[in-house]
């Protein structure tokens, strides 16, 4: 019998749309190419007018090395992929075949994690059409089964072996990161309030000796999600009062940042509109928060549920398009989340739609175009991208009580 992947159910959902996507996955992301794939590139374009192209286009890697990651696809000036042609498709899959395409790009959107046995399928929602499938179906993250044949080079997924003795949290990690998809999933409690007791959760499974006994982690995680703990760290935050300028100065200079650092067209003049409507040029903080709260509460009392969904989903994907275990600490993985969602819930009510709607549109169907145009630009231009990371970490601090500090003045801006 044929094993089973695991998959959220959007994925099942997923065919690429090619040429009728409002983006290109073709363009603001940097493609590596194996050894193995190069080489068959190049035996199948000899001989043909692609093989000087194939020649001019891919790069070496800077080190020079013929190890698995040995060159890169080269850019235009627009930041589209040298192989592109007129019709929005791959050059090279059109004449050559799928085979000849690297790892990523054949895998793209998919991103493909091994749980010690267990195959995963998870989604970048860089594409629209994930964003769409993930954001706007509320059964869209139920956890399905596919069959491994459905999952593209299955060989090239990431290995997780959550082994490392020396945080005791890591070796159930497939148990933690189920119950922080479960109290992701608490629809009482405002998104913020989640993440506040993702935050603390964190902290107690990030102070456990190394030498502590999985059976500790559980009782950890069985006393976060009774009813009584989840009233008290909603009511503790609720009654904690902080300034939200330097909230929205954090991402103002996320969305300034990557803006004067990419060659997209789309995603530059997305976030400067964005910009635009809290202050542009006359930025300040204190102001721009002001706009933000007021067209948040305008925007919740017509579509309350409708925000609670996407960025729900937003949140249990992340959880499960990144293993936990490649964070130094379980508080910096929930740092990062709060930071993303920030970023988008940001962006999202500085769009011109919601802006302009001020909140009174009745149909959805406008604020769910504004939501996927929204998550999927800051999905591809921003969360990926190292200056971001960098930024990420800098801004988490040294971790224990100053990250703690840090990921309160997030989750308070949400």
């Amino acid at each position: 019998m044929e094993a089973a992947a695991r998959a959220p159910r959007y994925m099942s959902r997923f065919r690429c749309i090619a040429e009728a996507c409002e983006d290109t996955c073709c363009s603001g992301l940097t493609v590596p190419i194996s050894e193995s794939r190069w080489r068959l590139l190049r035996d199948r374009v000899e001989g043909t007018p692609d093989a000087a192209r194939v020649q001019a286009l891919i790069t070496p890697n800077p080190e020079g090395s013929a190890g698995p990651l040995a060159g890169l696809l080269g850019k235009r000036e627009d930041g589209h992929c040298g192989f592109l042609d007129a019709d929005k498709l791959c050059s090279l899959q059109r004449r050559h075949g799928e085979p000849v395409l690297p790892d990523g790009c054949s895998v793209f959107p998919r991103v493909i994690t091994r749980w010690g046995e267990q195959l995963e399928m998870a989604g970048s929602l860089a594409c629209p059409e994930t964003a769409r499938l993930c954001l706007l179906a509320e059964d869209a993250l139920e956890p399905e089964s596919v069959s491994e044949a459905h999952v593209p080079r299955a060989e090239t997924a990431r290995q997780v072996l959550p082994d490392d003795k020396a945080r005791a949290w890591v070796h159930p990690a497939d148990a933690v990161r189920a119950a922080m998809l479960r109290l992701l999933s608490v629809r009482e409690l405002p998104l913020a309030s989640r993440l506040h007791v993702l935050g603390r959760l964190a902290s107690v499974l990030d102070g456990l000796a190394p030498e502590s006994e999985p059976a500790r982690v559980e009782s950890v995680l069985e006393a976060f999600e009774s009813p009584d703990t989840l009233a008290a760290l909603h009511a503790e935050l609720s009654g904690l009062e902080l300034p939200g300028g330097p909230w929205a100065g954090i991402c103002a200079a996320v969305l300034k940042a990557r803006a004067s650092a990419t060659t997209n067209a789309r995603f530059r003049t997305f976030a400067q509109q964005v910009m635009a409507h809290y202050g542009g040029e006359a930025f300040s903080p204190d102001e721009a928060w002001g706009l933000h709260r007021e067209r948040r509460e305008r925007l919740e009392a017509t579509h309350g549920e409708r925000l609670r969904q996407y960025f729900m989903n937003h949140a249990r994907n992340h959880v499960l398009r990144h293993p936990l275990t490649e964070s130094p600490s379980l508080l910096d993985a929930v740092f990062r989340l709060a930071l993303r969602a920030s970023v988008v819930r940001w962006t999202l009510l500085g769009h011109p739609s919601v802006v302009a709607s001020n909140g009174a549109a009745p149909d959805v169907a406008w604020l769910d175009a504004a939501a996927v145009e929204c998550f999927q630009l800051v999905a591809k231009h921003v969360e990926q991208a190292p200056q971001f990371l960098a930024f990420a970490q800098g801004l988490a601090g040294n971790g224990g009580a100053e990250t703690r500090a840090r990921l309160l003045v997030l989750v308070k801006g949400l």
